[in-house]
């Protein structure tokens, strides 16, 4: 079947262009490229974003944290301040204020004849007689399973 062109139309047509009723194949190769890039730029983009995040991980915990909000802000907000600020803070060690002042206040009670304050981030002793008073509570229990019940 020969279909005839119009007269006005040229006698050679390029290749990209497709007839009526078949499928567009430079459309469907560009949509799978432009598909591709959007994925590519989007990873990239989120890559860069937690940049501060990733190089304030190593430092102390509150300068982490303060970095992953500002970037949570910048996400959201699109305030590329905030991020340029939790780059510089990621980028900036912080001094350890807390350690110095605690072992200070612990000399001072020392000197004033005050047991010192437990370091909060130790974890706690166990008591001596918590084993003795775990196994007379399961006593307890079971003398107190063994009653008659009245109804």
């Amino acid at each position: 079947m020969s279909e005839s062109l119009h007269p006005a139309a040229p006698h050679h047509l390029p290749s990209f262009i497709t007839a009526p009723g078949e499928t567009d194949i430079l459309m469907v190769v560009v949509g799978l490229i432009l598909l591709a890039a959007i994925l590519f730029v989007g990873n990239v983009y989120l890559k860069i974003h937690s940049l501060p995040e990733r190089m304030a991980h190593k430092s102390q915990k509150l300068q982490f944290e303060i970095v992953a909000v500002l970037c949570l802000l910048a996400l959201f907000t699109h305030n590329h301040l905030f991020w340029v600020i939790a780059l510089l803070l990621a980028l900036v060690d912080l001094p350890d204020f807390s350690t110095p002042l605690r072992s200070i206040a612990g000399s001072v009670q020392k000197m004033a004849g005050i047991p010192p304050d437990p370091d909060p981030s130790e974890p706690a002793p166990p008591h001596p007689h918590a084993a003795t008073e775990a196994s007379t509570q399961t006593k307890d229990a079971d003398v107190k399973s063994e009653e008659p019940r009245h109804a």
